[in-house]
């Protein structure tokens, strides 16, 4: 197998804790957007998978590994009367309502592989914009190479484009990279591209439903190093 010369992360749920970052975010746009309403709140936490009372999303939520446009389709039912940019822009987060919390050990990991001289990527179906303001306010930023979001130009996850980007601006071939996620869309992204799919649980997806679909399931992105070293794959 070839050596491996890069990694390529998802955002949502890999480098950021999902729960507790877009949990609070999503019960808190609902209850904004619907007022006092309680039926509606109800009906449009059901449509996107939100458990409002504990303020996380179900595992079955289309919203964790879906792209804007599809959230956006979720909504605009919902929201007749209003168009899909100013939907668009309720789905942007502020800093009063939302305050991304990177996976424990992260930094460490994505320091410890940039030493090693590994390309490094982030492959996440959010905006491109967004995705570096996220990586910004958790300190990420500096350790990544190339940030691919869902508007860069190579559509979005599960297809295979968003990852053969990043290897592409990387330099390096698609079976030279790793890329790890926590949500199908992710794991089918990186076969499809000719990468290594790893799996973590730092999403809402359980081991059972990764394992078959991954070279392996981690607990999170700072088990990673350890994994590597051990020499599961290229060498």
């Amino acid at each position: 197998m070839r050596k491996i010369e890069a990694i390529l992360f998802d955002k949502d749920g890999t480098l950021m804790d999902f729960q507790r970052s877009w949990g609070p975010w999503g019960a808190a746009v609902i209850e904004r957007r619907c007022g006092p309403d309680r039926s509606k709140r109800l009906a449009l936490a059901e449509a996107l998978g939100i458990d409002l009372e504990a303020k996380r999303f179900l595992p079955q939520s289309a919203v964790i590994a879906g792209t804007p446009d599809e959230v956006v389709t979720l909504l605009q039912p919902f929201f007749p009367t209003s168009s899909a940019e100013e939907i668009t822009g309720w789905l942007e987060p502020d800093a009063e309502n939302f305050a991304p919390v990177p996976v424990p050990g992260v930094i460490e990991c994505c320091a410890a592989f940039r030493a090693q001289g590994l390309g490094l990527a982030v492959v996440t179906n959010d905006f491109e914009v967004a995705a570096r303001d996220h990586l910004s306010q958790m300190g990420l930023d500096a350790l990544f190479d190339v940030v691919i979001g869902y508007d860069s130009g190579y559509g979005g996850k599960p297809a295979p484009g968003p990852c053969l980007g990043a290897a592409e601006r990387l330099g390096v071939a698609p079976e030279a990279c790793v890329m790890v996620g926590d949500s199908l869309h992710d794991l089918e992204a990186a076969r499809r591209a000719g990468m290594t799919p790893v799996a973590v649980l730092t999403g809402v997806a359980p081991a059972d439903e990764l394992a078959d679909h991954a070279v392996v399931v981690l607990d999170s992105v700072a088990d990673l190093p350890a994994w590597l070293s051990d020499g599961n794959i290229g060498g």
